[in-house]
């Protein structure tokens, strides 16, 4: 089974501009999730996936490889089966560039899904955690969702589900953690699908799988993910650095 993980790396960001190539602790944020990931030695190759000349150059300084992709994509998804296209590849695993501290566990918990997947049934893999907040419960940028008891996604949702009828019932929650695995056909495939309804009004894009019948399994993590959205998380993010050396 041939491995790889591409790193999506946009320059453009609504929230934060720039913020890949932002400062952090002398590298730019995306050479740390980079680096973080080629060190984890899980994979057969390591790449990002840029439409940037600054990206392309940071990345190519620390021996890197990068893939140039066109500007605007409707998805991530979109962005990384271009990039796989011509590729020899059987999984790809989807890291957030805005991570630099992604956990070798949380990753090879995907890796482990396809691994134990010997009937290739599963198109997708990915995590969750468990929350108990009711604020993050209740909170739309908390992607919720529901699994059988196979560990297979029912829906993701912006909302509470489920909803407990009955506010005696004791109901456990659980928010998808961003991180995707993936089979190169059903990438492939997924590109070809037209967006679907739920997609479209969840804002959704792993909802278009689910609409066409591919099968989405969540591995369970309590390590959180650190991304990097606002000036104020890249601050937490340098003093987080600061106190591991």
């Amino acid at each position: 089974m041939k491995l790889i993980a591409m790193i999506p790396a946009r320059y453009g960001a609504t929230r934060f501009p720039a913020k890949l190539m932002q400062d952090l602790c002398g590298k730019p944020v995306i050479v740390h999730t980079y680096e973080r990931v080629a060190d984890t030695r899980l994979f057969d190759e390591v790449y990002v996936v840029t439409d940037d000349d600054r990206i392309e150059k940071a990345i190519r300084e620390v021996g890197g490889k990068v893939i140039r992709s066109k500007k605007e994509h409707n998805s991530g998804s979109d962005r990384l089966a271009e990039a796989s296209r011509d590729l020899d590849v059987d999984i790809i695993v989807n890291v957030q560039g805005d991570e630099p501290f992604t956990d070798k566990e949380n990753l090879q918990k995907v890796i482990d899904i396809f691994v134990k997947d010997l009937t290739k049934s599963i198109a997708v893999a990915s995590l969750m955690e468990r929350i108990t907040d009711p604020d993050d419960i209740a909170n739309p940028n908390n992607v919720k969702v529901v699994v059988n008891k196979f560990g297979e996604a029912l829906y993701f949702s912006r909302n509470v589900i489920p909803f407990p009828r009955d506010p005696n019932t004791k109901v456990s929650y659980y928010k998808h953690i961003g991180i995707y695995a993936y089979r190169k056909e059903a990438l492939q495939q997924f590109t070809e699908l037209p967006p679907s309804l739920l997609e479209e009004t969840e804002k959704l894009e792993q909802l278009r799988y689910l609409e066409n019948g591919f099968k989405i399994r969540l591995a369970l993590t309590d390590i959180p993910t650190i991304g990097i959205d606002t000036p104020e998380d890249l601050e937490r993010a340098r003093k987080r650095l600061i106190t591991q050396k």
